[in-house]
């Protein structure tokens, strides 16, 4: 399956993880097609799959209890692994929703199923506190972007991450995750095009 092939190749490099060890998951992941809208992952529900995206985008975000304005935290787009990450690892109920932009493909394992990996080999052990370390500067990455950088910088970060986003994310979205304006994002990109 060119799926699998992807994801091991995924692994290697992230981990540097050997075939053999590899195969150790196969009977595990599960691929699944997402609709536009759909959620990988519900608010209040617990995460409980690792995902690993072959085609589309999801984003995470969190709607006002008043205004119903929603806030968009991160994106995950082709060959990144996604997760409610704070409830994945936590195994608590998440406080966002995190949803397909488009229609997308992902392979999926299920905790208990990485949990069982970790305990029988130090590569799978390996592998989950990467997942868990990206976890955490994907965070610290966007608080210090908030803190110590201009929207025009904070867009560039984002274009190199997911090179494809305006492929699939209306305006509104990316504009919402920069912490900006949909017409403040438009100008960034009119600047970007014409240097």
């Amino acid at each position: 399956m060119v799926a699998l092939e992807q994801l091991k190749r995924a692994m290697s490099s992230a981990v540097n993880m050997d075939a053999e060890t590899f195969n150790l998951s196969l009977p595990y992941w599960k691929l699944k097609e997402y609709k536009k809208g759909e959620f990988y992952n519900e608010y209040h529900n617990v995460c409980k799959h690792l995902g690993f995206i072959i085609h589309g985008v999801f984003r995470i975000y969190r709607a006002d209890d008043q205004t119903n304005e929603e806030k968009n935290m991160l994106f995950f787009s082709k060959h990144q692994f996604v997760a409610s990450y704070t409830s994945f690892l936590s195994q608590k109920p998440c406080n966002y929703y995190t949803a397909s932009m488009d229609v997308s493909m992902v392979l999926y394992i299920h905790i208990d199923h990485l949990n069982k990996l970790y305990q029988e080999s130090h590569q799978w052990e390996r592998f989950g506190r990467y997942i868990a370390e990206n976890a955490f500067h994907q965070l610290m990455a966007n608080t210090e972007g908030f803190l110590f950088k201009t929207a025009e910088q904070r867009y560039l970060d984002m274009m190199e991450k997911h090179p494809d986003i305006f492929n699939a994310v209306p305006v509104y979205h990316l504009a919402s995750y920069l912490g900006i304006q949909a017409p403040s994002l438009s100008r960034i990109r009119k600047r970007m095009a014409g240097k």
